[in-house]
């Protein structure tokens, strides 16, 4: 569609974990007119398609989930597969370092361990569990480094071990446990809040634009 100013492949294809059959997953920012603000009734923030497995954000509901340290929209930022980048688009990827905070750490283990809390020892979802652990390494690789680790490629073989169910649930359990301490206790590269003034120049510049 003419109004997406970035569209990116997320999921299993772009943490390098993809097997047979995998879906491919977008993720993308459009941008609303700006007139269409002025009225009562305000432009949708978020919407699906037109591609199967496709789900994108208006450009300002995706800054504020970037400012909030989203892990997924964050990592869309890293995903290495761009399959659409307008002009727009690039300076949004330009920017990508202001977004990020501290805040960070405490997101990044927060979604991994709602998602661990959802899983039965009993009956474990094993392919969520393996997005579990991915987000703990993408997590402590960011406040580590300052970049989220979107591919996984030097743990791929374990990962998907967890994803076919060939670990048992304690080594499964140990390693989240352990990665979650890794990330609460390392020193952190982040700054400790984002850059919400080069963040909102942006934000100004795509409105004036797109009256």
């Amino acid at each position: 569609m003419d109004d997406v100013i970035l569209s990116v492949v997320v999921g299993s294809r772009a943490y390098g974990l993809d097997v047979d059959g995998s879906d491919t997953d977008r993720r993308g920012v459009y941008v609303a007119p700006t007139e269409d603000f002025w009225r009562l009734d305000k432009p949708p923030t978020h919407r699906d398609g037109p591609l199967p497995e496709q789900f994108s954000w208006e450009v300002e509901r995706f800054c504020r989930l970037a400012l909030d340290a989203n892990p997924t929209v964050l990592e869309c930022l890293w995903s290495p597969i761009v399959e659409v980048v307008t002009p727009f688009g690039a300076r949004l990827l330009g920017l990508r370092s202001a977004f990020l905070s501290r805040r960070a750490q405490e997101t990044f283990t927060g979604y991994a361990d709602a998602q661990f809390r959802r899983l039965d020892p009993e009956a474990p979802r094993w392919k969520q569990a393996m997005h579990m652990i991915r987000l703990l390494l993408s997590g402590l690789h960011l406040v580590r480094t300052g970049e989220p680790m979107v591919r996984v490629d030097g743990h791929r073989d374990r990962l998907l071990a967890v994803r076919r169910g060939e670990l048992p649930w304690a080594e499964v359990a140990a390693w989240q446990a352990a990665l979650r301490a890794e990330v609460a206790a390392s020193g952190s590269v982040l700054p400790d809040a984002p850059d919400r003034a080069r963040v909102e120049d942006f934000l100004v510049d795509v409105r004036r634009a797109h009256l």
